[in-house]
């Protein structure tokens, strides 16, 4: 189990932040991220791989005028 912003979430172990995100609809390339506490570059989300009990804070930025 793992925590994306304050709601558990079970997943598959060894997915990577980059696949988790996908699948939960997110737009990787208009998201800032954190993972126990610690940003994640975006240049990594692709290899970093979610672990049981991680915690993770993602931020989606929204244009417009």
């Amino acid at each position: 189990m793992i925590k994306v912003n304050g709601r558990e979430r079970d997943f598959v172990p060894n997915t990577t932040i980059a696949q988790l995100l996908e699948q939960m609809g997110y737009n990787l390339t208009r998201v800032a991220v954190e993972c126990n506490g610690k940003i994640v570059p975006k240049k990594h989300l692709a290899e970093t791989l979610t672990t049981d009990g991680d915690v993770l804070e993602v931020v989606s930025f929204v244009g417009g005028g």
